[in-house]
């Protein structure tokens, strides 16, 4: 499973020119004569101002043909997470047989464009030849339902990968990368074509809780019934059927999980979209969720904290390393939400290190994302509280 086609490195200084020449040179060198395919950036924004420049010694000095990424308040590097501290995280892979096709896209494009055919023609990809997308957004100008409603459909069951942009929050201000450009709105797309496959691996950090249920009845973001009965009141009987522990752990860290389809016999762990349990009305016997439910859907009441976290991503990671046991893996990027880290288990490194002690060492890069994007179900979602790793894989050998 290690991976001989990527490097990545952690730049912890300012602008310092000839400094960061050294580094990228550096880096650069330790891919051998291998051409580099692909590079992705993450700059935090003690840089915004000089982005642009940034951006230029990479490309030049690393000899990128393909350069992407977005700012962060924090970034990744290998098996080392960089909470607010700065810097820039970079990463280079050699991706034999890719074929790799970058696109911008703005707030007019989303309004824009309605069909599947439409978003066809805007991006130069039809959905056969897509093997994944990945994807980095500014979170503050975009309507992100309307995308992601309109991309599922012009994109379904292919894997969508990345992350919404952090930087100056009270300015509302991040910064999207392409090559040489810098832009403050909207986002970058690259479908991953060839021989090369991206791969999700999603954890939502949360564990499941009692019994699955069928959702009744429904008004806008409030369930009113499930399986017949107030939706409150199934809430309270699957909270007081656990043990003294579990309630202990649940208290305060209740969430819901929606199926992303019905189409299954049983359901189980990663088959549900995790939303926020906003409120509830025991009067009414109401449930306030950060979603829209529908009647039919199944659910599944969530617990999400450390233990809960760190159990789901070992889970998830230990399927993928079973699912692409006899395939290469080229390397990846990390999207992880500014929620994990060590406010959410109280130690540094957390996600990058099991993923390491998980898939081996591999050239990974990451950030620290304002909402992560990710597949349930072959749907496409925005999520939070999410690790989200994509994963260049190669053609099994034939």
């Amino acid at each position: 499973m290690k991976s001989e086609f990527a490097v990545a490195g952690h730049w912890a200084g300012g602008w310092d020119e000839p400094g960061i020449i050294r580094w990228v040179e550096g880096l650069r060198a330790r891919l051998g004569s291998a051409p580099a395919t692909l590079a992705i950036v993450f700059i935090t924004p003690s840089f915004f101002e000089r982005a642009s420049e940034v951006l230029e010694v990479l490309r030049v000095h690393g000899r990128l043909p393909l350069l992407v990424g977005c700012s962060s308040t924090g970034v990744i590097a290998n098996d080392a997470e960089y909470e607010d501290a700065g810097g820039i995280a970079l990463a280079l892979y050699h991706l034999p047989g890719a074929e790799l096709h970058p696109v911008r896209f703005d707030q007019d494009s989303i309004e824009a464009l309605e069909t599947p055919a439409e978003w066809h023609g805007f991006t130069g990809i039809q959905p056969e030849a897509s093997r994944g997308w990945l994807v980095f957004a500014d979170p503050f100008h975009l309507e992100g339902d309307d995308w992601l409603r309109k991309w599922n459909r012009a994109y379904p069951g292919i894997a969508t990968v990345g992350g919404l942009a952090s930087g100056d929050w009270e300015k509302q201000r991040t910064q999207v990368y392409l090559n040489g450009e810098v832009f403050e709105e909207g986002g970058v797309a690259l479908s991953v074509c060839g021989a090369v496959a991206l791969e999700s691996v999603l954890s939502q950090g949360c564990t499941p809780i009692g019994e699955t249920w069928i959702i009744t009845k429904t008004d806008r973001q409030f369930l009113v019934q499930i399986a017949n009965r107030p939706a409150y009141a199934v809430l309270v009987d699957t909270f007081n059927a656990l043990s003294k522990e579990d309630q202990a752990k649940t208290q305060g860290n209740l969430f819901v999980g929606l199926a992303s389809t019905e189409y299954r016999d049983e359901f189980k762990r990663g088959d549900f979209v995790v939303r926020n349990l906003l409120g509830a009305d025991p009067e009414h016997g109401l449930l306030a969720i950060g979603a829209m439910a529908r009647p039919g859907q199944t659910l599944q009441f969530h617990r999400r904290d450390a233990v809960s976290a760190t159990e789901d991503l070992c889970w998830v990671l230990s399927r993928a390393r079973e699912r692409l046991a006899n395939r290469r893996i080229l390397g990846g990027f990390l999207c992880s939400c500014n929620g994990r880290g060590t406010r959410m288990f109280g130690k540094s490194n957390h996600d990058a290190g099991l993923i390491r002690e998980q898939l081996g060492s591999m050239g990974l890069v990451g950030f620290y994302c304002a909402g992560e994007l990710g597949p349930v179900g072959g749907k496409t979602f925005l999520h939070a509280y999410t690790a989200s790793l994509g994963l260049f894989v190669a053609d099994p050998e034939p």
